[in-house]
């Protein structure tokens, strides 16, 4: 495993984690598939996801605590099936794990505050950061640039001033 991504597991931050009675009411309100991704770990399948080749402007959220994650500026096509990314929007909103899953060594992406899976961050990626976090579509949610003021993340506007 390369420098940048042991860097990454052995940053641990103090993480506010949702409250369970929170989390599980969100939980009622997404899909079977979204509960077994960011639930149990499971994988959606490659080329069949929402938002693989998806490139309207906008931000990409936590599924379940709606944290912001991702933006579509960092957004690449990676070839690989599943919405690619150079880097999340702040650093804070996305743990890390070791996966020895599937006889493999990989570095799982999590929620921070929702602890939801969100996919795996991979050394192949393209600059700035030469990494890849590869999310499954299952566990985030689009917000089209022009909703963003509305729905409450104006905040995140900056992401799209040139």
């Amino acid at each position: 495993m390369i420098t940048k991504l042991k860097e990454l597991i052995e940053a641990k931050k103090t993480e506010v984690r949702m409250p369970e009675s929170e989390k599980q009411d969100r939980l009622s309100k997404v899909s079977e598939l979204s509960v077994e991704v960011t639930q149990f770990n499971a994988t959606e399948r490659p080329f069949y996801n929402a938002y693989w080749d998806h490139e309207e402007e906008g931000i990409y959220v936590d599924i379940i605590s709606g944290k912001p994650l991702f933006s579509s500026k960092d957004k690449f096509d990676a070839g690989c099936g599943w919405p690619s990314f150079t880097k999340p929007i702040e650093a804070t909103e996305v743990s890390y794990e070791k996966d020895f899953s599937h006889f493999m060594e990989r570095v799982e992406v999590r929620g921070a505050y929702s602890d939801a899976h969100l996919g795996h961050v991979f050394d192949d990626g393209i600059e700035p950061t030469g990494l890849r976090y590869c999310i499954n579509s299952a566990a985030i949610k689009f917000i089209p640039k022009e909703q963003m003021k509305a729905l409450g993340y104006e905040a995140y506007m900056y992401l799209f001033e040139d």
